[in-house]
């Protein structure tokens, strides 16, 4: 591929050998780097971002209320904190948790409920996940991922409706 042109040289000495001075000519290995180049970035395929699908229900397609006793619900708050509780808000015994505790949470109450329904497949763990107006997207990206590797069947959002006891409690611990 690489060619040697030797340069004339016309003050040659007699009875001397002729040296000749090197030169390579890369002009061929630069074309082939250049064609490799062009063929891989055509042939392979960038890694495409994927994002998970959210569908917010319209009110008036919600039929039946959800099942008190296997329902989760977060209350996503300021400072990376959320409340936790199962059932109907009036009677919870709602938790301060951090955002990134979520996972353990979650992990905790399919347990729970598991172990109430005798580990009936067709009774699992729901989550309703409300960001409330203090809240940070990134809280409610990182609640939406923990539902994906949680592998919880059924979630839904619910931003328009924060209750006043899950108001009153938020503003006690300040959240």
């Amino acid at each position: 591929m690489a060619s040697l042109n030797e340069s004339p040289n016309s003050n040659a000495v007699k009875g001397r050998t002729k040296k000749a001075a090197p030169r390579v000519d890369l002009t061929a290995m630069v074309d082939l780097m250049f064609l490799l180049t062009t063929f891989f970035m055509l042939t392979t395929s960038m890694s495409e971002p994927k994002a998970a699908d959210i569908a917010k229900p319209i009110e008036s397609e919600v039929r039946n209320p959800y099942p008190a006793s296997r329902t989760m619900t977060i209350v996503l708050g300021k400072d990376n904190k959320a409340i936790s509780y199962i059932g109907v808000t009036e009677s919870a015994q709602m938790k301060l948790i951090d955002v990134n505790k979520i996972q353990q949470e979650i992990a905790e109450n399919k347990r729970i409920v598991a172990d109430a329904n005798s580990n009936n497949p067709s009774k699992y763990l729901i989550v309703i996940i409300k960001p409330s107006k203090t809240s940070k997207f990134k809280d409610f990206v990182d609640a939406i991922d923990e539902m994906k590797i949680a592998d919880i069947k059924s979630y839904a959002i619910d931003d328009d409706h924060l209750s006043v006891e899950e108001e009153d409690f938020m503003k006690k611990k300040g959240i």
